[in-house]
This record gives C-alpha cells, sequence and structure tokens, in this order.
C-alpha cells in the first residue's frame, strides 16, 4: 500500500520541498509515513484511536512548536497537539495533518521556596511526583501517572487532592502558550488574562501550551489504597459511601468503584487518599473501614507518588477503551440501582463504572471564574468500558452508551470533557454552559480561523 501524505483541508498534497525546507529549521525529530519508527510514534494508550498523521512533529522546545504551529498555518494543515498521549478520544492524532508531538519535552523545574513547580508540556504525572517528592510537594493533579499534565489541566484535572486543593487548572500560576498565529504569550492573571480564563478547563482551544507554572502544595505521605468487596454488596456500599462522603473532611478524596479484582472477580471497591494528618486520617476512614465484610482492606500510609501510580495496571497501554461521563448533584436510590445494574452487564475484567464525589475547594470557586464550569455537581459518574480484542469492541461500545443513556434522566447535562470518548457541538455547548460565550470570544481573539479545532471545540464567531 503507497505511504500516506501530508495533506492540506482540501486534500491537496504539501509538496515534498515544503517539508523539507520545514525540517531544515526543526531541532526536534520529524516522521514521516513510510519512517521506520512512523507507526510507533503514532500510536497511543487507546488502541481504538487509529489514526494516520501525514507528519509527526516531535518538539524539543518552544522554538519548535512556534516553527510547527506557522507551518500548519501556512499549509492549512489539520492540527493535533498530543502531550502525554492519555486523551481517551484520541485528540492528539489526526489523520492526514500534522501532530505537533510534546512527549519529549518533559522538564519539570521545583522552587521549594515559593512552593512551585515549572513543568514542560509533555510531562506526565508520574514525571512531575518524581520531581516534587523530593521536596515533599505535590501538584494536584490526576489518578494515573502515566496521565500527560497539558491535556488533564486544559480540560480541568481532576486527582486525589482535588477536595483540599482544587483542580489542577485552580492550582496554575501561568502559561507559556503559542498561539495560532505563531506568537509566543505568557497567560496569567496578570497579562492576556482572557486566555488564561479560557485555558483553565477551556481544553486546547486557544493555542499550544508549552510549559506550566504550579503552586505545589506540602504533601508527600497520605493514608491511602482502597477497601474491597463482593460485588454482591455493591448497592449496600454505595450507600454507605454516599452518606460518608458528604461529611468527610476535605483532606479526603473518596471515590466508589465497580471493577474486577486482577483475578477478575466483579468486585466494588472505595478508594481513599487522605492528604492530611495520618492519625486523623485514620479516625476519619474509620467508619468505611469497620464497615461490612470487605474482601481486603489495603488502607495504609503511602508516599504521594505510590498513591497516584496505584491504578496504573488497571489501564494497560493499547487497550481499546470507550468512556462516558455524567455530573449529577446527587446519588438517589434510583441511580445506585442502575450504577449496580450496567456495571453487572459489563462484559469485560478491565470495564469499570465509577463514583466521584467532589465539592470542597473545587466547589467554592466560582463557576465563572475559570473556563471549567462545572463546579457544582458533586458528583461524576464515569462509565469506563475497556477491553483487549478489537473485534468486541461494537458490543463494549454499546454497553457504555446504554449506561449512560439510563444516567440521563439524572443528570445535569454537564460532565467531565476528559472523559469523554465523543461529543458533539450541542453536548459542547452545554457542558460549558454560561461560560461557552465568554469562550467563544477568547476563541475568535486567539484562534479566529480554528487551527486548533481537535478538541473540545468552541467555534470561532
Amino acid at each position: 500500500m503507497a505511504a500516506r501524505k501530508l495533506k492540506q483541508r482540501d486534500g491537496t498534497t504539501v509538496d515534498t520541498a515544503l517539508i523539507d525546507a520545514f525540517k531544515e529549521g526543526f531541532h526536534g525529530r520529524v516522521i514521516l509515513p513510510g519512517d521506520a519508527d512512523y507507526d510507533r510514534a503514532r500510536e497511543i494508550w487507546n488502541a481504538n484511536i487509529d489514526r494516520h498523521p501525514g507528519m509527526i512533529a516531535q518538539c524539543l522546545g518552544t522554538a519548535d512548536i512556534i516553527r510547527a504551529v506557522t507551518f500548519a498555518r501556512e499549509n492549512s494543515l489539520v492540527v493535533a497537539v498530543r502531550g502525554g498521549g492519555h486523551n481517551v478520544a484520541g485528540r492528539g492524532l489526526c489523520d492526514d495533518g500534522i501532530v505537533i508531538d510534546l512527549s519529549l519535552m518533559k522538564g519539570v523545574h521545583v522552587d521549594p521556596h515559593r512552593q512551585t513547580a515549572w513543568i514542560q508540556a509533555g510531562a506526565t504525572l508520574g514525571d512531575i511526583d518524581r520531581e516534587t517528592a523530593l521536596y515533599g510537594l505535590a501538584v494536584p493533579c490526576g489518578v494515573i501517572s502515566r496521565t500527560g499534565i497539558a491535556g488533564l489541566t486544559l480540560g480541568g484535572g481532576v486527582g486525589w487532592l482535588v477536595r483540599k486543593y482544587g483542580l489542577s487548572c485552580d492550582n496554575l500560576i501561568s502559561c507559556e502558550v503559542v498561539t495560532a498565529d505563531g506568537k509566543l504569550v505568557t497567560a496569567s492573571e496578570e497579562t492576556h488574562a482572557d486566555l488564561f480564563w479560557g485555558l483553565r478547563g477551556g481544553g486546547g482551544n486557544f493555542g499550544v501550551v508549552s510549559s506550566f507554572l504550579f503552586r505545589a502544595h506540602p504533601v508527600f505521605m497520605v493514608l491511602g489504597g482502597m477497601i474491597l468487596y463482593p460485588r454482591d454488596a455493591a448497592k449496600a456500599v454505595l450507600q454507605k459511601y454516599r452518606n460518608f462522603v458528604r461529611g468527610a473532611p476535605e483532606e479526603l478524596t473518596a471515590y466508589a468503584a465497580l471493577m474486577s479484582t486482577p483475578e477478575g472477580q466483579p468486585a466494588i471497591a472505595i478508594i481513599a487518599c487522605c492528604c492530611g494528618d495520618p492519625a486523623e486520617g485514620e479516625k476519619v476512614l474509620a467508619p468505611l473501614r469497620s464497615f461490612g465484610a470487605p474482601l481486603a482492606d489495603l488502607i495504609q500510609p503511602l508516599p504521594f507518588p505510590a498513591m497516584q501510580a496505584m491504578f496504573d495496571g488497571a489501564f494497560p497501554d493499547r487497550s481499546h477503551n470507550y468512556w462516558k461521563s455524567a455530573f449529577l448533584t446527587e446519588l438517589p436510590e434510583d441511580v445506585i440501582d442502575i450504577i449496580v445494574e450496567h456495571a453487572n452487564r459489563m462484559a469485560s475484567p478491565l470495564s469499570a463504572i465509577m463514583v466521584e464525589f467532589y465539592g470542597g475547594a473545587m466547589g467554592r470557586i466560582a463557576p465563572t471564574a475559570t473556563a471549567f464550569s462545572q463546579r457544582q455537581a458533586d458528583y461524576n459518574i464515569g462509565v469506563m468500558s475497556q477491553w483487549l480484542d478489537a473485534g468486541e469492541s461494537d458490543r463494549h461500545i454499546r454497553l457504555a452508551r446504554q449506561a449512560y443513556d439510563a444516567l440521563q434522566p439524572f443528570a445535569t447535562g454537564r460532565y467531565l470533557s476528559n472523559f469523554v470518548s465523543d461529543e458533539n457541538p450541542d453536548q459542547v455547548r452545554e457542558a460549558f454552559g454560561d461560560n461557552y460565550a465568554r469562550l467563544r470570544a477568547v476563541k475568535t481573539k486567539y484562534d479566529p480561523a480554528n487551527l486548533f479545532s481537535l478538541n473540545q471545540n468552541v467555534k470561532p464567531a
């Protein structure tokens, strides 16, 4: 089969001489179809995504990003921006266009005196934890160590510290951004404040962020892990979870997961991370640890990086994934019944339904203070179909959609954008709510031609 070519949006092939000229001034790696490492370079975590870019530009620094953005704009290319490659929707890949690949840009610099961390956009949470832990600090971000910081933060960023310290985007001090016109700007509360507002939850709509400056917090040892129960106890465990988390201190973030054990046995787990005083954490978690007849109680003191990596094995590379998300303000009995029923229907031991309770620091920020507007819906229900055999894809996707549809009578219409495999323009507008018009104005100012369209896209006016 003939190698694919780099094409403009209208399908016209880009002249080889233009590609050669681009490569001359690019200091990273340019990978084209037919190159020996092309197939490896276009792989991402979710094997359900199989796209064939016309060019993969692996940047070494901000100058490379500027060159790639300028080349894409001048040649009318479809643009995908790849950070950690862990986005379930596969927004870091495209067909025929250019992938601006930041995965080689993994620098992390911690200032322990100011309690800040400067992080390049290709870093994963594991890269960050490895450096911040040296100083007894942590940046609030995510639950899986292989997740990329860029996509996580631009979509909001929910993690184990969300109730105490808020979202990842709530801890952002500034960003270095390459905009669609190829200019480098710093976005913060003081400079390009409108862009900074949009970047905190508005996705990759406005440019390519090359680095982030975050606040870090004094977190090293946590009391964390999970309590595992048999699946037939799921309804009682979810009721207990619902009643417990409402009154829990903000130092505790706890999620419930209808999942399977490593041996494939259906189960339900309460997964907890308490970032406060360990002795106080023992008291806080005592009502959970004394409830029912668990299969295992794995709660223990852990370094925070170990907490963040605890479930990496549950999301193996190159597994097939299809996810949906629904926000709810309450967890009534009918919803608990729906969750249990559809979790029991899931046909893969890798599949799960997560119940995540937020509130706390995240919920005290006004919905209009950042582009992330979903502040008042306390529960996220994450439906995660995951499987290994590509031939079973239709079945697992159908099961996820059925669970999601069953939840809709109780949902707010909002969802966690980083948790969704597909969405239509109406859902994007509804997800951003009252912030959509302001986001559209920011988009029109910084990307009027919608160069950056492979995201939770807000179309410019």
